[in-house]
């Protein structure tokens, strides 16, 4: 499998030419011209994690493909139809195998309610857990999208994290809201840990690709 690693949270897996879109959001440019895709994942309902703009460009390239979310990313998206998935279910679409994990939002604030969100593992092989810290109970994470700046994290949490999941691979995901020098801060502290728990760290750019 293939990723790409876009602007912020967004991510495009390819394996055998085929196309797997995940939180394409508000943060992330345009994402023009992107064929061949079998179904786009979205976590939850925040804007940085899909925008109608986005999903119409997708769906112009790709018509009728799946849109697969919780409950509240099918409420937000009003006029588009989206398949809601839940913590707990395997969704078998072509030659993508999903795995949804977690249930909840990592907490903002006490002020700010906490939505759903769910956590995807894909072919096995990629774990990306939305904005959360869930850990999928009773999986070898091979790769993962480790989750690197947010309004709901500090970097001794998503240290822990990665610590925690031992993954073989990892690379920051979830970074545009952090200055280059601070993303670069960020993939030293994460590198470190990955590193520690005996994997490989991966400082992915926009545009960039690993093999897994």
């Amino acid at each position: 499998m293939r990723i790409t690693k876009l602007e912020h949270a967004a991510l495009i897996l390819e394996e055998a030419g085929r196309r797997l879109v995940v939180d394409p959001g508000g943060l992330t440019n345009p994402i023009l011209g992107v064929d061949s895709v079998d179904a786009v994942v979205i976590t939850h309902e925040h804007a940085d994690h899909w925008t109608g703009d986005q999903l119409k460009r997708l769906l112009d390239a790709n018509p009728g493909v799946p849109i697969l979310g919780p409950s509240g990313v099918a409420r937000a998206a009003e006029g588009f139809d989206v398949r809601v998935v839940a913590p707990g279910e395997t969704v078998e679409i072509a030659s993508w195998t999903l795995r949804f994990f977690g249930g909840n939002h990592a907490v903002i604030h006490a002020s700010i309610p906490v939505i759903e969100n769910v956590g995807v593992l894909v072919n096995e092989r990629l774990y990306y857990p939305g904005d959360s810290f869930y850990i999928p109970l009773g999986v070898e994470v091979d790769t993962l999208a480790a989750p690197a700046g947010a309004p709901w994290l500090k970097i001794s949490e998503a240290m822990d994290y990665v610590t925690q999941l031992k993954p073989k691979r990892a690379f920051g995901t979830h970074d545009g809201v952090l200055s280059a020098a601070g993303v670069g801060l960020v993939h030293d502290r994460l590198k470190a840990v990955t590193e520690a728990a005996g994997g490989e760290y991966f400082a992915l750019k926009a545009g960039d690709t690993i093999d897994v």
